[in-house]
Parts: structure tokens; sequence; C-alpha cells
């Protein structure tokens, strides 16, 4: 080290240009003017030029993995009757009603079963028989988190079920 040479201290975010050396302490100038005394094995030497000619290698940004469950978006039950069965004008309201209660179980059994996390039941606004029926079901269901704001209750067609 000699003086003119820039140095930085190892473990501090201090660097400077040398202005004297004394034996084993080096004395050096830092960018703000503020003179500072370290011993050589402190300091690093700052040597621009050995970086010259070197090749540098762009790599691409590695993907954070998910894993495959967490990328499926969240199963969506529609219980409009018409798209549970071909001809919906044969059977009666009660029958209706009772083929989408059995639709909704088995949906959330599956659900259970497989372990998916999100599942929006899309129950229409109208009379509000059905959306009644959804919700006393899930009233009655464990390990679940469901809107039950009464401000939207007859306002959506749908409720968002997320299973724990």
């Amino acid at each position: 080290m000699k003086i003119g040479d820039t140095v930085s201290v190892v473990d501090e975010d201090l660097k400077g240009t040398i202005t004297s050396v004394h034996g084993e302490t080096v004395v050096f100038r830092d960018e703000y003017g503020f003179t500072h005394h370290y011993k050589k094995n402190e300091l690093v030497l700052q040597n621009p030029t050995i970086y010259e000619g070197l090749n540098t290698i762009q790599k691409s940004e590695s993907h954070k993995a998910t894993s495959k469950k967490h990328q499926k978006k969240h199963l969506v039950l529609d219980l409009h009757f018409e798209n549970l069965v071909e001809n919906p004008q044969d059977y009666t309201s009660t029958e209706r009603l009772f083929i989408q209660k059995e639709k909704l179980i088995e949906t959330f059994e599956f659900c259970r079963k497989h372990r998916l996390k999100e599942l929006e039941i899309v129950h229409g606004i109208g009379d509000g028989v059905v959306q009644n029926m959804v919700h006393d079901f899930l009233i009655g269901q464990t390990k679940i988190d469901f809107e039950q704001d009464e401000f939207f209750y007859h306002s959506v067609g749908n409720v968002m079920v997320r299973f724990r």
C-alpha cells in the first residue's frame, strides 16, 4: 500500500485515499474529508483495473416454483337447475330443491376429499329459496369460512367458501 491508493475498510462501509503510511498503520482520507487510522490487515486495496477484460454473463432469472395445487383456480358449482338436469320442466319444485341440495353435498364431499382450498357456489338471486338452502347448509359445516354479511345477503348470486 502506498500514498494515493484507494482502500476500503473490511467490516465497515468506509473507503478513501491513502495520505500516509506509518509502519503497520495506514492513514486515509474519506470522500467527506475526514481522516481515519487503520492497521494494514483491516484494509483492502481497491483496484478497479482487475475487472478490465472480464466478460460478464447475463443469467436469466429463475422463476419461483409453485405447487400444482396452488396453480389451480377455484372450483365453481352452479346450482341453476337447467345446468344440473336435461329436462328441467319435468321436475316439481320440491324435486328441484332436493337435487340441488344433493349436488351441493356431493361437491362439498369432493372438495374435502381432494383438499381443495376454495369453492364458489352460484345460487342465483331469484326468490332466495336456493340461497337460503345454501346458507343453512354452510352454517352447519365445520372448518370453512364464507361471507355471512346480511347487508349483501340478497344482492349477490354467489358465495365463496374457503376450506381450512
